[in-house]
Order: structure tokens, then C-alpha cells, then sequence
């Protein structure tokens, strides 16, 4: 029995990749050679800054569970975080909400020398920030590595100033890639399960070669401290973002006036679109080189430059990075056809109206299988548009369309989110002015083998389109 055991665990052990990373003995050496480039920072701030515990707790997250870890102000308005030396002149990174309405700025370093610092310049969509130090000689710097190339699985080290305490090392794997934590447009977090908490933000997470590849941001929590679950900005992200603000102290990015949410499998039938790729437009701003081109909403972008592109972050990142008045190449699907688009950008306006991704959310529904609108092949009950139905739903006078009072709980449409007081412009890329024309589009759908039907739907001024499926139930 012993011998058998002895050869399963040898098959085991023999079955992992031969590039996986061997278990360190010790991470004492990195860690030594690490902790010089590595600040703590702390600020003050007016009595009238004084954040509550949710505000200092509290990412710009839709996730409530999703916190940044800076230490909350105490009385006397004080704020501690982390950051990391990117080069020797005294240039250091780290998260804007670190140093974000502070009055004073102080940095430690490792031998416990401390400076003022200047905000070199910020960037809130990235939550990055580039403050310096004139130290009076030359400062340990860390080096940038490439966040494209970790992998699942890999060692990282992170080290910061948790809690005030100093430098602080813990060690971890990277548990995920490209995550979405709802925090802003550019969300690409690298998850990971070392040690991370309050006050450890702007920190670094190094790879085993003691390479930065990512600054520590965010954490998942229900108590405010560490579960396991931290965030880290890509350093690939932050590279644009650092050159920007050296040259400038601001970031400039690029825009070209869309708004887009990801693409599905029901939106590709509704479209006959020969393969579920790409992001769909959810509208166009007049204004932009986008509408001048002829892209509309509806449309479907496959490839941005040659290169196949299915998530809508990552597109908005990839046309920010570009250089303004830059061209681009788009293969889009229009019109029942791939079709090739060439633009060029724009500079993002400071509030920006598209290029975000739609932001779909749901709640409970009300049906009403029984009323004059209800459409049984959708299971939603629509209203023609009257000033009173206006009122009833808070839609502007020269809203058209028709409006949702019920969606049939567990139907097709409630699944896909759509909810009392939704706006239905279109239908097929089709304008819908009453209810003759849902019914006259769904009959069309009908005759198409029942492939789902396209709605473009208005709430809060938001646009954003949704497949949904037809049902024979009556």
C-alpha cells in the first residue's frame, strides 16, 4: 500500500508543466533587494476633507465589497498608503487616491528618511498617480516587467505599508487575470491571494525576477481587511499612464464618440452575423469622426487594427493609448456584412459621452400577461407613449418609442435585464413609434426561423441594445 501511494504521488508531482515555477525555499533575498524601492506615504488634509469611514473605505466600485485599503483619516486627518521608486531621480508611483486632496504629502523611504513631495500629476480613471521627492542623492529605483506575460498561477511578492506599519512583505500567486471589479472604464485587474490591506495601496506586486507587475489598489471584503482577494492595476496600464504624466501632468487620451457593450450570442443571431465576435455600438455622438465615418449603433467591431477584439475595456484602453488625430482600422459588421472603416481619433473631452461601456442592470419584475401591450412572444408588456405615461416613468417630452410597465419573472427579457420604465427605441435596428410596430418586427423575427429580436433600449439616457429570445408559450 505504501509503495502504491509513493507511485501516485510520484505521477502527480510528474504531471505539472515543466515551465511551472519551482517553490521557493525562501523569498529573502527578493524581498532584501525589493524593500529599498518602496515608500511609505503619508498625508494631511483640511479639517473640512475629513472622509467618513465609507468614503475612505469605499472604491468607486458598483461593488460595495470591492474597497480600496488606504487607512482611513483619523482625527487629526491623517492618510497612509504606499508607493514604489520608478526612477532614481525621485519619481515615484502610486494610487490617486493615496494622495488625492491632500494639503501635505510626506514620503519614508526604507532607511527611514523622510521628504515632501510634489504631485507630479494624477490620473483618477486608472487611479494611478506620479508624485516626486528631492532626496539629494540617488534613489533605488524598482524595473517595470510586462503584466501581459503572467500567468495563473505564478509566485508574486507584495510589499507596502499596511496599517502604518512600515515596510511589509507578503507572498502569494496571481489567482486571475482581467478583472472587472466595476471601478472604472479601463478595469483589467491581476487578482491575487497575498496579504493585502489597509494602507497597502499604491504598493507594488513583483514577479520572482523583481519586476514590478502591477500597483496594489483594491481589495475584496466584507470588514475592510484582507479575505484573500486583492487587486492590482496592471504595469502595462500604468506605462502610458506614467509617460503622460511626465510629459504633461495630465493624460490626454484618445476618443472616437461611441458608446459599446460587449457582443453575445443572441445579439449575433439577431444581426446574422455569421460568427458571435466583437462589441456592439450602442450609439454615436454626432460630433465625432465615428459618426463621419459611418459607423452607427448597431454596428458590430470585430478588429481594431487587424487584431480581433471582443472586450469593450479593452478596446477603450487600446483607442485611449492611441495617439490623438492617430487612424485607426476597423472591420465591421454592417448591414449584413463585414465592412472595412478607417478614422481617425480625437482628444477625449474632459466628460467624456461615449466610449464607456454600457452599464445594464436589472430588477424585479411586474407582468401583466393580461393588458392591452403584453407581447407573448417576448413576455413584456409595453405602453404607447402619452404625456401621462411620460410622467408616470420621469422620460423627457420628445422620448419615442415604447415603454416597459412588466416583464415576465424568469422570461428571456428579464434575463437579459430589461425592466419597468425601459425605453424601447428600436426594434432591428428598426425606429419603433407604438405598438403596431413591436408586433409587425417580432412577426418578421417570426418568419426568420425565431431568431431573437434586437431591442435598443433607453433607461436614464443610457443606451444599450438587448437580444431577446422569442417564445411560442402562450
Amino acid at each position: 500500500m505504501k509503495k502504491l501511494a509513493k507511485l501516485v504521488l510520484a505521477f502527480v508531482l510528474g504531471s505539472f508543466p515543466a515551465k511551472a515555477q519551482n517553490i521557493p525555499a525562501s523569498f529573502a533575498d527578493l524581498a532584501e533587494a525589493l524593500l529599498p524601492s518602496v515608500v511609505n506615504i503619508s498625508t494631511t488634509h483640511a479639517p473640512e476633507a475629513e472622509a467618513s469611514e465609507e468614503d475612505s473605505l469605499g472604491i468607486e466600485s458598483e461593488n460595495p465589497k470591492i474597497r480600496e485599503f488606504f487607512s482611513p483619516k483619523n482625527p487629526q486627518q491623517v492618510s497612509l498608503g504606499s508607493g514604489f521608486i520608478i526612477d532614481e531621480s525621485g519619481l515615484i508611483l502610486t494610487n490617486n487616491h493615496v494622495i488625492d486632496g491632500a494639503r501635505e504629502i510626506t514620503v519614508t523611504l526604507a532607511d527611514e528618511d523622510s521628504f515632501a513631495a510634489e504631485i507630479v500629476g494624477k490620473d483618477d480613471k486608472t487611479d494611478l498617480a506620479l508624485i516626486k521627492i528631492d532626496a539629494g542623492k540617488k534613489l533605488p529605483s524598482v524595473r517595470l516587467g510586462d503584466s501581459d506575460r503572467v500567468r495563473v498561477g505564478d509566485w508574486i511578492l507584495a510589499i507596502g505599508n499596511p496599517f502604518g506599519l512600515g515596510g511589509s512583505v507578503t507572498a502569494g500567486i496571481v489567482s486571475a487575470k482581467s478583472r472587472d471589479i466595476e471601478a472604472g472604464a479601463y478595469d483589467n485587474f491581476i487578482q491575487t491571494d497575498a496579504s493585502i490591506n489597509q494602507g497597502s495601496s499604491g504598493g507594488p506586486m513583483f514577479n520572482m525576477a523583481g519586476e514590478v507587475i502591477g500597483i496594489n489598489t483594491a481589495i475584496f471584503s466584507t470588514s475592510g481587511g484582507s479575505m484573500g482577494i486583492g487587486f492590482a492595476v496592471p504595469v502595462n496600464l500604468s506605462k502610458f499612464v506614467i509617460a503622460q504624466l511626465k510629459e504633461k501632468g495630465k493624460v490626454e487620451r484618445s476618443w472616437l464618440g461611441i458608446k459599446i457593450q460587449p457582443n453575445t450570442t443572441d445579439i449575433s443571431l439577431s444581426l446574422q452575423q455569421t460568427e458571435a465576435s466583437g462589441i456592439l455600438v450602442t450609439s454615436v455622438d454626432e460630433n465625432s469622426n465615428a459618426k463621419q465615418a459611418g459607423i452607427e449603433a448597431g454596428d458590430i467591431i470585430v478588429r481594431l487594427n487587424g487584431k480581433r477584439i471582443d472586450d469593450p475595456k479593452d478596446f477603450s484602453r487600446q483607442v485611449a493609448e492611441t495617439e490623438i488625430g492617430g487612424r485607426i482600422e476597423l472591420d465591421v459588421w454592417k448591414d449584413r456584412k463585414l465592412q472595412k472603416i478607417s478614422l481617425k481619433t480625437q482628444m477625449m473631452p474632459a466628460v467624456p459621452s461615449a466610449d464607456i461601456t454600457a452599464n445594464i442592470s436589472a430588477s424585479a419584475p411586474v407582468a401583466d400577461n393580461k393588458a392591452p401591450g403584453y407581447i407573448k412572444e417576448l413576455k413584456i408588456t409595453l405602453e404607447e407613449l402619452s404625456p401621462t405615461v411620460l410622467d408616470r416613468h420621469n422620460l423627457p417630452r420628445e422620448s419615442r418609442g415604447v415603454v416597459v410597465s412588466g416583464v415576465d419573472a424568469g422570461s428571456d427579457a428579464e434575463q437579459k435585464g430589461l425592466k419597468r420604465g425601459d425605453l424601447i427605441t428600436e426594434i432591428d435596428k428598426k425606429t419603433i413609434f407604438d405598438l403596431n410596430d413591436v408586433k409587425t418586427y417580432v412577426e418578421d423575427a417570426k418568419l426568420e426561423n425565431n431568431r431573437p429580436v434586437l431591442l435598443l433600449i433607453n433607461n436614464n439616457n443610457i443606451p444599450h441594445y438587448a437580444a431577446v429570445k422569442l417564445t411560442d408559450d402562450e
